[in-house]
C-alpha cells in the first residue's frame, strides 16, 4: 500500500548506524485507497493514544474519521473532550477542519452491539424473548470471545454504512490483542458445534415429538448436563438456542465477510509496542501471527523511545567527569578550562584575604567555597542522569536491534518518551507530529 522510506540514525555516542525503514505515516493516512487502520499490540504501550492521534491528524489533513476503542481505561474520551464514549460515533469538537476533515469517536458496547444484532435479525416477539432470556445476557456480557467478536461485527456495521474515509480501530489491551481474528471462528464453531445441536434438537422436532425424542435419545447426555449446568440453566440455554436458531448462520457469514475485509488492500494493521524486550517479543509475536493471517502490516510503532541531544558525550565518560568532580579533582580556572586544585595556592589565597580583610574575606571564602561546592554537587548530579539516560538509550537500541534483525522488512516510526501523559487535542497533535517525523528527538 506505502513504500516505506530507508537511512540511517545516530546511536548512543553518535555512531551512525543502519536504520528500519521508516513508516510513512502521512502517506498512509493521506492515502485515500486506506480505509482501515487497525492498531494492535500489547497492553501499556500506547495504543489508545496512537490510534486518537492518527485519526486527529488524519482528520486535519482532510479525511472523514472514526476511531473505535475497545480500551476499557477510557483515555480517548478524556483526550478529546469528550464527556463519555458510547456505542454511538460522537463528533469531536476542536478538531481544525479547514482541509474538510471530521473526526468522531466511538467505544464499543459489546452488549449493545449484539442486542442491535438481534433487533436487526429477528422479529419484535422473537427479538424480545432472547433479549430477556437470562443465558443471552450472560453470553452477551461476558462470554469469552464476545468482546472481539462484536469489535468485528461493529466494524462491519461501521464500514458498510461507509459516512467515513477512514476508520481506526484501537483493539482490546491484552496478550490477546489479536483475538478478534479467532473471535468469529471461535463463536462460529460454538454455534454451529455439536454442543448447540444437541440443544436444537428437541426444539427442531418439536411439541410432544420433540419431548419424547429428547426423553428417550438424550436422556442420558442431558441428564449428565442438568448436574452439570443446573436444570435451570440448561432450560434457559434450549430457549435461547430455539429463538437464535434462525440467526445463527447470519453470525457466520457476517463474520467472514468482515475477516476477508480485514485481508483486503484498504486494510493497514499497525503494530504498536515500547523499546522493551517483553513488549517487542509481543510486537514480534502480532508481526508473525499478521503475517500468517495474510493481513496487510504497514509497520510498527515504537512509543516512548528516549533520546538525547547530548549523546556525543557517552555513558562512560559522563561518570568518570562526575567522580572527579564528587573527589575535588576538577575546578574552573577560566571560562572554558579546567584544571586541577591546588591546595597550596588555595591556601595562600586564604592567608592573603585574611591580611586584606581580616574576618570579612574569611566569610568570603566560605562563602564562595560553598558555593563552588554547590556547583560541583549539582553538576556530578547531572552527569550521573545523563550517564543514566545513555545507558537506556542503549539497551532500547540493542533491544531494537534484536527486533529488526528478526522482521528487518518492517518499517518503524519511533516516537519520543514524553513527561506525562496525554490528555488533550494539543497532546494528540503533537503525538502525531512525531508519529509523522518517525524518530525521536535527539536521535
Amino acid at each position: 500500500m506505502t513504500e516505506a522510506t530507508t537511512g540511517t540514525k545516530s546511536g548512543p555516542g553518535g555512531i551512525r548506524m543502519d536504520a528500519a525503514p521508516r513508516l510513512p505515516v502521512d502517506r498512509l493516512l493521506d492515502d485515500p485507497g486506506t480505509r482501515i487502520i487497525v492498531c494492535c499490540g500489547a497492553g501499556g504501550v500506547g495504543k489508545t493514544t496512537t490510534a486518537a492521534a492518527l485519526g486527529v491528524r488524519a482528520a486535519e489533513r482532510g479525511r472523514k474519521v472514526v476511531v473505535l476503542t475497545i480500551d476499557p481505561a477510557r483515555r480517548l474520551a478524556q483526550s478529546m473532550g469528550i464527556d463519555s464514549l458510547d456505542n454511538t460515533p460522537r463528533r469531536v469538537k476542536g478538531v481544525d477542519g479547514a482541509d474538510g476533515g471530521e473526526l468522531h469517536a466511538m467505544m464499543l458496547d459489546m452488549k449493545r452491539t449484539f442486542d442491535e444484532i438481534v433487533e436487526g435479525h429477528a422479529d419484535s416477539e422473537r427479538a424480545e424473548a432472547i433479549l430477556a432470556n437470562p443465558f443471552y445476557q450472560s453470553l452477551s456480557a461476558g462470554f469469552a470471545g464476545t468482546q472481539e467478536y462484536m469489535a468485528m461485527e461493529k466494524l462491519g456495521q461501521l464500514r458498510a454504512r461507509d459516512d467515513w474515509d477512514l476508520i481506526v480501530v484501537d483493539t482490546p489491551p491484552s496478550r490477546s490483542a489479536l483475538d478478534f481474528l479467532d473471535a468469529p471462528k471461535r463463536l462460529g464453531s460454538f454455534l454451529d458445534g455439536k454442543f448447540i445441536r444437541v440443544l436444537m434438537a428437541p426444539a427442531k422436532v418439536g411439541g410432544r415429538a420433540g419431548m419424547k425424542f429428547l426423553n428417550v435419545g438424550m436422556s442420558l447426555m442431558t441428564g449428565t448436563l442438568s448436574k452439570l449446568m443446573g436444570a435451570s440453566l440448561l432450560k434457559d440455554v434450549q430457549t435461547f438456542v430455539a429463538a437464535m436458531d434462525t440467526m445463527f448462520g447470519g453470525f457466520r457469514t457476517r463474520a467472514d465477510a468482515t475477516f476477508r475485509l480485514l485481508q483486503a488492500p484498504g486494510t493497514a494493521f499497525l503494530v504498536v509496542a515500547a523499546p522493551e524486550p517483553d513488549a517487542l517479543r509481543e510486537a514480534a509475536y502480532f508481526v508473525e501471527r499478521l503475517a500468517a493471517e495474510n493481513m496487510p502490516l504497514a509497520g510498527l510503532v515504537l512509543n516512548r523511545v528516549h533520546g538525547s541531544g547530548a549523546d556525543q558525550l557517552s555513558a562512560e565518560r559522563a561518570l568518570a567527569a562526575a567522580e572527579n568532580l564528587e573527589e575535588g579533582g576538577i575546578v574552573d580556572q577560566e571560562p572554558g578550562n579546567a584544571g586541577l586544585r591546588d591546595p597550596a595556592a588555595e591556601a595562600d589565597a586564604v592567608d592573603a584575604g585574611a591580611r586584606d580583610g581580616g574576618a570579612e574575606a574569611d566569610a568570603d571564602t566560605d562563602a564562595d567555597a560553598d558555593v563552588d561546592a554547590d556547583v560541583d554537587e549539582i553538576t556530578a548530579g547531572l552527569l550521573r542522569l545523563h550517564a543514566e539516560r545513555m545507558q537506556v538509550i542503549a539497551r532500547e537500541q540493542r533491544t531494537r536491534d534484536r527486533f529488526t534483525s528478526l522482521h528487518p522488512e518492517v518499517a518503524v516510526a519511533e516516537v519520543a518518551a514524553l513527561p506525562g501523559d496525554v490528555h488533550d487535542l494539543a497532546g494528540l497533535r503533537a503525538i502525531g507530529e512525531r508519529l509523522a517525523a518517525g524518530v525521536p528527538a535527539g536521535a
